[in-house]
């Protein structure tokens, strides 16, 4: 078993020997200088793209969209909230930090020769934890809402021909965000690879406090503390004001060592979603807003981890155009309860001779 493995110096940080895992080593040992030049391929820092036009699908022309999508129809949806991150962060935070995040990924692969598109986050505002009732600047949006949401916005993007649509997830909502992806396959059965990537799982270790790396993080990643100011301080420090800038800890009432943090760092038993009970609400243990250290969050901590996340996407984005490059699904034969032949007509070009949208889809199933 010892050769599927690949380890490092620190006994807390190893990696799979597998495309994935050998990517997260690479930056691993990695240079500052050179994760320095890593960034600068993918353009970071760099200002906010949603007003700037021919970012996103909402804000370019029509023919450069579908121009766009016939050489790479794989989708990025960044999906974020509005939440109380601090009296020093900005309450749009998780939007920001993982649009700002996608638009590198599309800077890097637009200059590859094969651009990614990028949808408007649809998950502004977002659905939430129960614990995060009653904070002030935290917009809580009904879970059955958030869910219907994206199932229709998956169905959409769908329509219009981006048929590998990848969710970029910032915020707690994870469970949520899945149960939408199984209801839109449900609802719908048609080919598609529809993913979430919950950005900081993806790339935990990058969080994990170490003493190998000059810049790592001095605590374990839980909210709007080191670890997110860093990225925010990295991504947009206009937006935070550090003078201001106050460290809390959380209060948990019993249960210690039996729940994980934010990015399940510390392979304990239950992830922090699987339960409620053990610990004091926010409002009433932590009312400043964040957990943790936000005191520490310096930009230069979080270029590794954000190098690392672009890297991720982009590997995604190889590995799934290698499998089906633009234009190609999937068979609906191995993953639907419909025929090859029954969805051809909705996998041609929209509007093309013969196509056929979701709207005209016959349902079949018992959902």
């Amino acid at each position: 078993m010892a050769d599927k493995w690949i380890f490092t110096e620190n006994p807390a940080v190893f990696f799979e020997d597998s495309a994935v895992g050998r990517m997260k080593k690479e930056l691993w040992d990695a240079s500052e200088e050179e994760i320095d030049k890593i960034l600068e391929e993918y353009e970071l820092p760099n200002a906010s793209e949603f007003g700037k036009a021919g970012c996103y699908i909402q804000n370019t022309p029509r023919n450069k969209v579908i121009e766009k999508r016939r050489k790479n129809d794989i989708v990025l949806v960044p999906c974020g909230c509005t939440e109380n991150h601090g009296i020093h962060n900005p309450s749009g935070l998780d939007t920001f930090m993982v649009s700002q995040i996608c638009e590198g990924v599309r800077r890097y692969t637009a200059k590859k020769g094969y651009e990614v598109s990028l949808a408007f986050p649809p998950l502004n505002y977002g659905g939430h934890p129960y614990h995060h009732g009653g904070m002030p600047g935290t917009c809580i949006i009904p879970e059955e809402t958030v869910r219907e949401l994206l199932v229709y916005t998956i169905a959409g993007l769908w329509d219009d021909g981006f048929r590998k649509i990848i969710l970029v997830n910032n915020h707690g909502q994870r469970w949520i965000m899945e149960s939408a992806v199984q209801e839109f396959y449900r609802r719908f059965q048609v080919p598609a690879f529809v993913t979430i990537v919950e950005w900081h799982r993806a790339i935990r270790e990058f969080f994990y406090p170490v003493e190998d790396h000059e810049n790592a993080m001095t605590t374990h990643f839980v909210h709007a503390d080191e670890a997110e100011t860093a990225v925010a301080n990295l991504l947009f420090g206009d937006m935070v004001d550090m003078s201001v800038c106050v460290d809390a800890q959380s209060k948990p009432l019993f249960m210690k060592g039996f729940y994980d943090n934010s990015v399940d760092g510390m392979h304990r038993p239950h992830a922090w979603s699987e339960g409620v009970g053990h610990t004091t609400i926010e409002r009433l243990g932590t009312p400043e807003g964040v957990v943790g250290y936000p005191s520490r969050g310096t930009a230069e901590k979080a270029k590794r981890p954000v190098a690392a996340i672009c890297r991720y996407l982009t590997l995604m984005i190889d590995q799934i155009l290698e499998a089906y490059p633009a234009g190609k699904v999937p068979p609906a034969s191995a993953i639907t309860f419909r025929t090859d032949e029954e969805v051809e007509p909705y996998l041609r070009e929209p509007l093309s001779e013969g196509w056929k949208s979701l709207h005209e889809l016959p349902r079949v199933g018992i959902f």
